[in-house]
C-alpha cells in the first residue's frame, strides 16, 4: 500500500474511533496501536494534563510498561514534552542522544547505543494545550521529518475531545470518595455508598446491607472486611436462604458427634470458623423465628452452644448481615424479631438497583465485555449507539447479576466481531417481551439470523458483479479492503469461488 494511502487510512481510522462511543480508557491507548500499524513508530505516548492539579502525566502509552509508564511525569517546562506543553509549539528532536533537553524520564531508551528520532506536538482544544502527543522513531532526513511531523499535528487535533474527556474523567475519579476493590460504578449513587462503606469499614460495628438481588451486597461485605482491621482473619459467609431448615443452626454453631441422625462427627459452625474475623449473612430475612432467638444471643453476649453439646463458646467477631426483604414490615407481620433487627441495624447500607443508577450501566458494560476479551483472547469489543440505546432504557430487574449474564450472551454470540449490535442483545433487552426475538417472516426467522442473512447476500452479490475482486466489491458495499476480508472469513466466502464461478460461466 503507497505510503499517502496508508496515512489516509490511518486518520480514516483514527476519526471513526473517535465518534464510536466505547470505554473512554482504551480510546486513547487503541489510537495508540493504530498509530503504530502504520507508522514507523518504536514508542509512543499521550501525555495529559489536569485541569485540576496542573499534574503532567502519561495517560495512554505503546511500547512503555507500567513503570516506565508510570515514571513519565512532567512540571510545565521541564523536559521536550514539558516545553511542549507550556508553549503549545511542536518540537522535533533529530538524534535524542545529543540533546541535553531530553531527559528520557520513562528510561525506556538507551540513548547511547540507540540513535532516536523524537517528536512531540501539542494536543489542543478550544485554543488551550491539554496534553502532548509523541513518538520515537528511527533517525531520517529533515525532509521525511516535515512530513510525519505534520501527520503528527493533524492526529493531535482529532484526539483533541478524547483527550481531554480522558482527563476529565481522571479528575472527576481521583475527587471521588476512593472506590472498594470490585466496584465499577462512578454515578453520584454509588459514590455515596463508597463512602460509607470507607466509614463504617474500620469500626467494629454491624452492617445490615438491603438491596434488590444481584445489586452487590456481598461485594459490599467482602469490600468493608477487606478495608476492616480483620483484613487477615476470615470471611465467612452463608446464604439463609439455600440451607434446609433443619441444617441451618447446625451450619451457624456447628453440632457434636451423634447430635442428630447422621452426625458422624463433630462440626464447626460458621461462627466459630469466623472467630477474629467476619461473618456474613445473606437473606437474614429467611431464618426462622427459633433461629432468630438463638442468633440474637450470639450478637448480644458473643456465646452459643454447638447442637447437641452443652459447652458454652464464646466468640470475636464481626456481624454483618444482608436482605432484599422489607425486614421493618415482616417485623409488624411477626415474621422478624423485633430485637433482633434493633441488633442488626445499627449501620444500615441500601445498595441502590441498577435502573436508579443508569449513569454505571455503560461502564459496567464495558468492564465485561473487557474482562471476557481478555479471558478469552478476543478482539476489544464495543458497543454500537442502538446497543447502547436499549442497554441504558431497560430497567434490569436482576440488575448487575443480569447486566453481566447479558454482556456475556451478547460477546458469545458476536463471534470474532468487535461490535455489538441490538441483535447480539438478549431478547427481552433488544425490545421482544417474552424472549419472542423474530421477525413476522414464514418461519419466524431470528433478528440476528436475520441481519446475517442479509448481509452475506449483499457480499455474494457483490463478490458475483466483480469476479471475486474484493476490493471493488468492498467498494459496492461502502466497506474498507480489510473489513472486507474479515466479513468473508467470518461468513466463509472465498474469492477464489467466485473467480471459478465467473470463469466457469464464460466458458
Amino acid at each position: 500500500m503507497p505510503k499517502c494511502v496508508e496515512k489516509l487510512t490511518l486518520l480514516y481510522e483514527l476519526a471513526h474511533g473517535m465518534n464510536v462511543v466505547g470505554d473512554i480508557s482504551v480510546v486513547l491507548d487503541t489510537a495508540l496501536q493504530k498509530m503504530a500499524t502504520y507508522l514507523p513508530m518504536m514508542r509512543g505516548s499521550i501525555t495529559l494534563v489536569s485541569q485540576e492539579t496542573g499534574d503532567i502525566r502519561i495517560r495512554a502509552s505503546y511500547g512503555l510498561n507500567e513503570d516506565e509508564k508510570k515514571r513519565g511525569t512532567y512540571a510545565r517546562g521541564e523536559g521536550i514534552t514539558g516545553r511542549v506543553i507550556k508553549s503549545g509549539r511542536s518540537i522535533v528532536v533529530s538524534d535524542v542522544s545529543d540533546e541535553p533537553r531530553f531527559l528520557n524520564k520513562t528510561r525506556s531508551r538507551d540513548l547511547k547505543r540507540e540513535h532516536i528520532t523524537f517528536l512531540c506536538v501539542p494536543i489542543m482544544l478550544n485554543g488551550q494545550v491539554v496534553g502532548a502527543l509523541s513518538l520515537d522513531q528511527r533517525m531520517s532526513d529533515a525532509t521525511a521529518l516535515e512530513e510525519e511531523l505534520r501527520l503528527l499535528e493533524i492526529i493531535a487535533s482529532i484526539l483533541g475531545h478524547a483527550a481531554f474527556e480522558s482527563q476529565r474523567l481522571m479528575d472527576v475519579e481521583a475527587s471521588r470518595a476512593p472506590r472498594p476493590q470490585g466496584f465499577i460504578g462512578l454515578s453520584s449513587e454509588m459514590d455515596n455508598i463508597y463512602q460509607l462503606i470507607n466509614q463504617v469499614a474500620n469500626s467494629q460495628a454491624t452492617v445490615l446491607l438491603q438491596g434488590e438481588s444481584g445489586t452487590g451486597k456481598e461485594l459490599a461485605a467482602r469490600a468493608i472486611h477487606a478495608q476492616s482491621l480483620r483484613s487477615h482473619a476470615p470471611f465467612i459467609s452463608i446464604n439463609c436462604a439455600a440451607l434446609p431448615l433443619e441444617l441451618i443452626e447446625s451450619e451457624l454453631f456447628g453440632h457434636e458427634k451423634g447430635a442428630f441422625t447422621g452426625a458422624n462427627a463433630m462440626h464447626k459452625g460458621r461462627f466459630e470458623l469466623a472467630d477474629g474475623g467476619t461473618l456474613f449473612l445473606d437473606e437474614i430475612g429467611e431464618l426462622p423465628l427459633v433461629t432468630q432467638a438463638k442468633l440474637l444471643r450470639v450478637l448480644q453476649n458473643k456465646s452459643f452452644e454447638r447442637v447437641g453439646g452443652s459447652e458454652t463458646r464464646r466468640v470475636d467477631v464481626r456481624f454483618i448481615s444482608a436482605t432484599n426483604r422489607d425486614l421493618v414490615h415482616m417485623v409488624e407481620e411477626g415474621l422478624f424479631r423485633q430485637d433482633l433487627f434493633y441488633r442488626i441495624n445499627v449501620f444500615p447500607i441500601a445498595l441502590p438497583p441498577l435502573r436508579a443508577r443508569q449513569d454505571d450501566i455503560l461502564p459496567l458494560c464495558n468492564h465485561f465485555l473487557r474482562q471476557f476479551a481478555a479471558e478469552n483472547k478476543h478482539p476489544p469489543i464495543r458497543l454500537s449507539y442502538a446497543a447502547m440505546d436499549l442497554l441504558t432504557a431497560y430497567q434490569w430487574p436482576g440488575n448487575v447479576r443480569e447486566l453481566e449474564n447479558a454482556m456475556l450472551r451478547s460477546a458469545l454470540l458476536l463471534g470474532p466481531g468487535t461490535l455489538i449490535e441490538p441483535c447480539h442483545l438478549p431478547p427481552l433487552i433488544a425490545g421482544f417481551p417474552g424472549g419472542e426475538c423474530h421477525l413476522d417472516g414464514e418461519h419466524g426467522e431470528a433478528l440476528c439470523q436475520r441481519v446475517q442473512r442479509v448481509e452475506r447476500d449483499g457480499m455474494v452479490e457483490a463478490l458475483t458483479r466483480t469476479k471475486g475482486h474484493i476490493k471493488h466489491a468492498a467498494g459496492i458495499l461502502g466497506l474498507t479492503e480489510r473489513v472486507m476480508r474479515f466479513k468473508m472469513k467470518r461468513y466463509g466466502l472465498s474469492y477464489k469461488t467466485f473467480r471459478k464461478l465467473a470463469s466457469s460461466s464464460a466458458t
